[in-house]
């Protein structure tokens, strides 16, 4: 790699990726979710997302070139932090928090990533593919709001018990019979 223009459709093409992994995310985060309004959430962006991978398509002709086959690690990383956690055996309402956690995970890496490509995409002139990042941003933007407004919504229905409780404040557990 020796250009800029080069870096940036590497870049491309690493979100591109990131977006195709993230719309099966999605199907899954809302096949996992019980919340309702979350799964509604998941699912509206999933459609999003596959509008978002249609306009990267469409900054791919603009620079009349092909998409490599780049695989976004970061995501793919975050995708796998929620697998993992699955082992855990989380309880429905942990799980829906997690989600919501997940998902901000998510969009920031997005939103990082949609910053940087509109900076180069603006250095090079390249005023049509930038104004197609800015609108994948924008919705990036608005989904890591909604995520945001689930995860101060999204309550355990047990914060600690009781040992948990009292290992926090220093004590023993009482021994109670049982």
């Amino acid at each position: 790699m020796q250009t800029g223009h080069e870096l940036f459709v590497y870049e491309l093409a690493d979100i591109l990726d990131g977006e195709r992994q993230q719309a099966e995310y999605l199907r899954e985060l809302s096949d996992d979710s019980t919340h309702p309004q979350l799964k509604k959430a998941f699912e509206g962006h999933r459609r999003e997302t596959e509008k978002q991978i249609e306009r990267l398509n469409q900054c791919f002709e603009l620079l009349g070139e092909n998409p490599e086959e780049i695989p976004c690690q970061g995501i793919r990383g975050l995708i796998e932090e929620k697998r993992a956690f699955m082992e855990e055996n989380p309880a429905n309402d942990i799980l829906d928090i997690f989600h919501a956690g997940a998902a901000i995970r998510v969009e920031s890496y997005e939103i990082c990533a949609y910053k940087s490509l509109i900076l180069l995409a603006r250095e090079m002139k390249h005023a049509k593919v930038a104004q197609l990042l800015n609108q994948n941003l924008r919705e990036e933007q608005s989904a890591l709001k909604k995520m945001e407004g689930f995860s101060r919504k999204l309550r355990p229905e047990e914060m600690m018990t009781e040992e948990q409780q009292q290992k926090i404040r220093g004590r023993r557990p009482s021994r109670r019979a049982a």
